[in-house]
Formats: C-alpha cells, sequence, structure tokens
C-alpha cells in the first residue's frame, strides 16, 4: 500500500474580494508531496506560488483571502477546518517557510541571538511543561543552528544585529529559525532572489544539504527552472493560478508538453545559444477578475484551438509522475 502523502491539496480554489471584484487567483489547485521529498513550483510572477504556499500555513488574511472550495491535509490534518491552537502546533514545528528577503523580516532592533531565541521559546511553549527547555539549554539549540547552517563563529553571531551582517548570513539565519522547530516540510519562498549569484549557489547548496541530511520534504517556489533544476526531483509549472504541468524534472527539460513550460525553457540562456534574441511569450497574465474562459493560456498560446477557448483542460496522467493540463498535449 502506498504511503499517505504529507502534503495532499484537492481542489483548492481561492478568491481576493476587493473593490474592483472578486480576483479568482487560484482554481482547481490539486497537489500531492510526499515525505523528503523535493518539490519546485515555478511561474511568473503573479501566477499563484506565494499564494499557494502561504495557503498552506493559513497565512492568508480574510478578507480579502476567502476559500471558495477544495481542501489541503497536511500529515492527515485539515487544515482549513483547523482552529488556532492546531495551526500553532502545524506552524514551525511541522511546517517552516523561508521567504525571499531576510532583510525584511529580521527585526533591525534586537540582535540575532534575541531573535532566535525567542522563535525556539515560543515552540517550547507548545511543549508539555515537563519537556520545556532551560534557557540555556534554549541558548546552545541556538549557537547549533547557526553552526548547521554554516555560519561562522556561531557564539559571536548571538550578539549581532542583522545590519551587521550580508545578505547571505541573514537568509541562513532565516534558515536556523525555520529548523528551530524540526519541521517535516520546509518552504522556501524564493529564498535567493535578493542574493548574488555566488551567494545563491551556497544557499541553494546548503538547503540541499539540508534535506539530504534531515530527511525534510521541501516546497521550492522560485521564477527560475534553473534555481529548481538543482535543487528539487519534481516539478509542478502554475500559470494564472492553475497547475499546467507536473513531472520529473529531467523529464520536464527533456519531454516538456505544455506550450507554456516550453516557453519557460526556451527563453533560459545557455552557454552553447546563440547571440541571437531569446525567445519569449507573446502577451501578458490575464487579470483574474475576469479570467479568460477555458484554458487561461490560450489568448499567448501558438497552438489554441476553438476547445481551448471553451474549455477548461484537466491535468491528465501521461505516465511516469506527468501530468499536463492541454488539450493538445499530445501533439505538443
Amino acid at each position: 500500500m502506498a504511503a499517505a502523502p504529507l502534503l495532499a491539496i484537492h481542489d483548492y480554489r481561492l478568491v481576493f474580494d476587493g473593490f474592483e471584484g472578486t480576483a479568482h487567483v487560484l482554481d482547481g489547485i490539486d497537489l500531492e508531496l510526499g515525505a523528503a521529498e523535493t518539490l519546485g513550483v515555478v511561474g511568473e510572477t503573479g501566477c499563484g506560488k506565494s499564494v499557494l504556499a502561504k495557503s498552506v500555513l493559513r497565512l492568508l488574511p480574510s478578507p480579502p483571502a476567502r476559500v471558495v472550495a477544495g481542501s489541503i491535509r497536511f500529515e492527515g490534518v485539515d487544515i482549513l477546518a483547523a482552529n488556532d491552537r492546531a495551526m500553532r502546533a502545524i506552524r514551525g514545528p511541522r511546517v517552516a517557510m523561508i521567504f525571499q528577503d531576510p532583510a525584511t523580516f529580521l527585526n533591525p532592533v534586537f540582535t540575532i541571538g534575541q531573535q532566535l531565541l525567542d522563535v525556539i521559546a515560543a515552540h517550547e511553549r507548545e511543549k508539555p511543561k515537563a519537556e520545556r527547555r532551560a534557557r540555556a539549554a534554549m541558548r546552545a539549540h541556538a549557537v547549533s543552528l547557526l553552526q548547521q547552517v554554516r555560519l561562522p563563529d556561531a557564539e559571536a553571531l548571538m550578539g549581532r544585529y542583522p545590519h551587521q551582517l550580508s545578505g547571505g548570513m541573514r537568509q541562513r539565519v532565516l534558515i536556523a529559525m525555520a529548523l528551530s522547530g524540526a519541521p517535516a516540510l520546509l518552504i522556501a519562498d524564493e529564498p535567493t532572489t535578493a542574493l548574488d549569484v555566488t551567494i545563491q549557489a551556497q544557499v541553494l547548496r546548503l538547503i540541499a544539504d539540508l534535506v539530504r541530511d534531515l530527511g525534510l520534504a521541501v516546497m521550492m517556489i522560485s521564477h527560475d527552472l534553473g534555481v529548481v533544476a538543482s535543487t528539487c526531483r519534481r516539478v509542478v509549472v502554475m500559470y494564472s493560478g492553475t497547475i499546467v504541468e507536473d513531472a520529473p524534472i529531467a523529464r520536464i527539460f527533456a519531454q516538456a508538453r505544455h506550450p507554456y513550460t516550453k516557453g519557460l525553457l526556451a527563453a533560459i540562456p545557455t552557454l552553447a545559444g546563440s547571440a541571437a534574441k531569446l525567445s519569449g511569450i507573446a502577451g501578458s497574465i490575464p487579470n483574474l477578475i475576469a479570467p479568460p474562459p477555458g484554458c487561461r493560456f490560450h489568448p499567448r498560446c501558438p497552438l489554441a484551438v476553438e476547445r481551448c477557448r471553451a474549455e477548461k483542460p484537466a491535468l491528465r496522467d501521461f505516465g511516469g509522475g506527468h501530468r499536463v493540463a492541454c488539450h493538445r498535449a499530445e501533439e505538443s
């Protein structure tokens, strides 16, 4: 019997209510993630990647966010129906999140040690009183976490302020905070966007090593297929609030079937490529207050036919863990 997925999202539909109307932000998301699995979620800015990630932790304010249909289950727990106490037991201890701009999520007036100890203390408060660590043990744990993410002179770093650290060091501090509760799932929301190329590679290597050493499941959100290829074994491609393709990473690069995925791949520069202008995808993402009928990609798709304009394609299985939402996937 196959093991139950760590995270299961079924027919999840989310809207944002605003003065201009209702934006259909996520439309029928179906996704599963197994224990210790590494999954990449890619797509253009505005396709719903970060909204999906925040939905797993129920971090979206309501209003304006409103769940219309579907379910999200983590380790069998119904996230959408869980009360505040149940969510506190999940956020941090079981599911942790790394955000893309570490300077925004570290308080400039408190030391790194104070902020890391506050996170650890919050986890300890959720434990039975007899199992809670003393202050000295929490501090030792904080230092060990900084060492685990390969920050030099961790003891001295506890007394420094965020502005005294480089961008890469601040991102490692956020990773240490995320690991402080020993989560089963780590959600990384574009963790390398604000970093230069060399530091990006170091952070991605660190995350890959943590996955190997700790057995974490990872959801890596990025607009960069190269970042996902270096970290994840499987990738989900999102467009305008829908999943258009889901496959092992090697299969995406070798046998992509959806025209949008092919467009993303064609836009990646290569060392072996010519000096000619890179390919692009014509048009722009649709207005989610009035999304196009049928396939949301059809106004930009070179293969679109009348059926694409009238009927939303379902995610179909093409074998080998490869799913595609396209009426013309066989031809593609």
